[in-house]
């Protein structure tokens, strides 16, 4: 963790990692171990691998640069759990409490000719009234079982930082309305910020002068950010006081993302979701990433899976994550860490990260859906019979919306909602058939609930809102789904019920649960050390396809798609590129599971697909060669050059016996 941590507000002209090998404890500061930062003390990265220790204690010497003579010196925290006091040279400097948020303690006044730092964190183990996340807490929460190890201590970096005592605290890069320039606010703090002078500049541009806080930089033939080309604008900014000069680089790309009825817009154009949740978990490293390359590698993994979007779900991340999915055109859903029960204290936990959030991220174009409550969760999973829990949610929503509203917010992910910009909802079904009924009822409005299991004979049907929130003319997404036990079951119910999702035009796209496996946890698409998975020849990358066939099938079961010899049904195509889509269907047979076709194609009928607009259906009529007792069939969508548009497999069984595992409503 070398690179230079912060970089939506940089300023690595003057930093100094403190990062590496501490002298350590737990309990009480004896120091009779080292750790590795940063790194929670359960890892194996840490070099320690501690479980259910609820106090560490930190320490290490401190060589400040003798450039710095002059300047202020501050000591900064990317993130540490849960409840940390810093000390230097035995004067306590500051005392955080969030486990996922940053801070940050001017030290100069504690330093000397030699200089002692010391870090004590408390790790409860109780954690139910705390912003935790994914982190396992005992006594248990309600969502224990999709929960993990705990990640204590100090888990991102750490660095030190000169600046002068009138410095630069905050800056704010949004794109003007027209996306023809750029809103820079910046916040000075210090002594000394009466008869500032501000300079802001575009990289490789003249300076801005101003005495206010805001400026608007032009630019005359702007270049838009989107994920096919994630331009990004570099800013520099200079505060000039009676103390010195400060600078600070940002950066931000000029895209616009706003909800017009039932449709999100990116840049003025129709914006589909194909997300992928990612949880930010690492084998050897816990919710710290392992280095930009590991980081790297989960985006371009989401990417050639066909997802466009990636939900960084119940963890304030890393922001080199951030930064890398701006520069590699990934769009984000970002959303703080959740709490476990319903009380003030949690309450208050939970929205104590709103600011830091926007203030940290809010400058990254990547970050085109902020998300807040998640399943109700810290809401004790009832917020239609409670008015103080929905009053937690309009006060949250509230909170981020004055912020920033340059994004859509969704107040609570998946369940009920109560003040939303975008109806979102979370649904899972072991029966492809009966998720494909629910989904449809849900978009065409023939109910506005849906079934939810939280155990094993348990199922309540949660209503998608509160009476007070419109559940009509707002955008419509599924962002949580996927089921199935083995990789191969979970492959068929992820082409299955992907394309049931393109069926429907109205909807706004989707989030597949999930990218990787985490320890106990098997719904990835990939093994937790980012390896492929046998998914029975299924192709995320298909399913998500800018075209994708939607069958007229209904599945009875992994390798029994349709029983009996003969496969005849309906294909319509669902595309959402810019133009009208004409080609061909053709159709071939090869063994079950396959991943292509073993016998010559058939040539089927031609196709024809608006954007966004399912098209009428065209037969589809084959029968399973001669001697075969079971068959796959590649069904693929030429365009009139003969490249392949679109792909879709079904499993043709020949026994029309019922097997164990069958869909029941087949």
């Amino acid at each position: 963790m070398t690179e230079y941590p912060r970089p939506h507000f940089d300023r690595s002209h003057s930093w100094l990692s403190l990062n590496g090998a501490w002298d350590f404890s737990f309990g009480e500061p004896v120091f009779d171990k080292q750790i590795q930062v940063p790194y929670a003390w359960e890892t194996r990265a840490s070099g320690l691998a501690q479980y259910w220790q609820p106090v560490g204690w930190y320490r290490r010497s401190l060589d400040v640069p003798s450039d710095w003579d002059g300047q202020r010196v501050v000591l900064h925290f990317g993130a540490a759990h849960h409840l940390t006091t810093v000390w230097v040279n035995g004067i306590e400097v500051v005392r955080h409490e969030g486990g996922y948020t940053p801070f940050e303690a001017d030290i100069t006044d504690a330093l000397s000719a030699t200089n002692e730092l010391v870090v004590r964190v408390d790790a409860p183990a109780d954690k139910r009234e705390i912003a935790h996340g994914k982190q396992r807490s005992v006594p248990r929460t309600d969502y224990d079982g999709v929960c993990f190890t705990p990640s204590s201590g100090i888990w991102q970096s750490v660095w030190l930082e000169s600046r002068p005592a009138t410095h630069i605290a905050s800056l704010s890069l949004r794109p003007t309305e027209n996306l023809d320039g750029i809103v820079v606010r910046v916040q000075a703090a210090g002594p000394n910020t009466g008869g500032a002078t501000l300079r802001v500049a575009l990289a490789g541009s003249p300076a801005v002068t101003s005495d206010t806080s805001e400026t608007v930089l032009d630019i005359a033939e702007p270049r838009l950010w989107s994920p096919a080309d994630p331009h990004l604008y570099h800013v520099e900014v200079e505060l000039e006081t009676a103390d010195g000069i400060d600078r600070v680089h940002g950066y931000t790309g000029l895209r616009s993302v706003e909800v017009r009825g039932e449709e999100i817009l990116l840049n003025g154009e129709r914006l589909y979701v194909k997300g992928v949740l990612d949880q930010g978990y690492w084998p050897e490293t816990g919710i710290t990433p392992p280095g930009d390359e590991a980081m790297i590698r989960d985006l371009e993994l989401a990417r050639e899976l066909g997802y466009t979007l990636v939900r960084k779900h119940l963890k304030l991340e890393d922001p080199r994550f951030v930064h890398l999915a701006d520069k590699l055109g990934l769009l984000l859903w970002c959303e703080p860490a959740s709490t476990g029960t319903f009380t003030a204290a949690s309450t208050a936990a939970f929205e104590a990260q709103i600011e830091p959030m926007v203030r940290r991220d809010g400058n990254s174009p990547a970050i085109v859906i902020w998300g807040l409550y998640n399943e109700e969760w810290g809401l004790d999973w009832d917020i239609p019979g409670d008015e103080a829990k929905q009053q937690a949610v309009v006060s949250a929503y509230g909170k981020l919306a004055a912020l920033d509203r340059s994004r859509p917010i969704v107040d609570n992910s998946g369940w009920t909602h109560v003040r939303t910009d975008l109806l979102d909802w979370h649904y899972y079904d072991e029966s492809a058939i009966g998720w494909a009924r629910t989904l449809h009822a849900l978009v065409e409005g023939r109910r506005d609930d849906f079934p939810v299991k939280l155990g094993p004979d348990f199922v309540v049907d949660k209503a998608l809102a509160v009476p007070s929130q419109p559940v009509r003319g707002l955008p419509n997404l599924n962002s949580e789904y996927g089921g199935g036990f083995t990789a191969v079951e979970r492959g068929w119910h992820l082409r299955w019920q992907t394309q049931e999702l393109r069926r429907h035009d109205r909807l706004s796209g989707y989030v597949y649960t999930e990218l990787y496996d985490i320890e106990h946890e098997s719904a990835g698409l990939l093994t937790f050390d980012r390896q492929r998975k046998d998914l029975g020849g299924a192709s995320p990358a298909d399913a998500n396809a800018t075209t994708t066939l939607v069958l007229d099938v209904l599945p009875v079961a992994p390798s029994r798609d349709i029983l009996g010899p003969t496969a005849s049904f309906g294909a319509h195509l669902s595309h959402h590129g810019p133009d009208l889509f004409t080609g061909r269907l053709t159709w071939a047979w090869g063994p079950v599971y396959s991943a292509a076709p073993l016998l010559p194609a058939v040539d089927g009928p031609a196709v024809e697909a608006k954007p966004y607009e399912l098209s009428p259906a065209v037969t589809v009529d084959a029968t399973l060669p001669g001697g075969w007792p079971a068959g796959r069939l590649h069904v693929t969508a030429l365009t009139p050059d003969g490249r392949v548009a679109a792909r879709a497999t079904v499993d043709v069984d020949r026994s029309t016996a019922p097997h164990i595992g069958d869909d029941k409503l087949a």
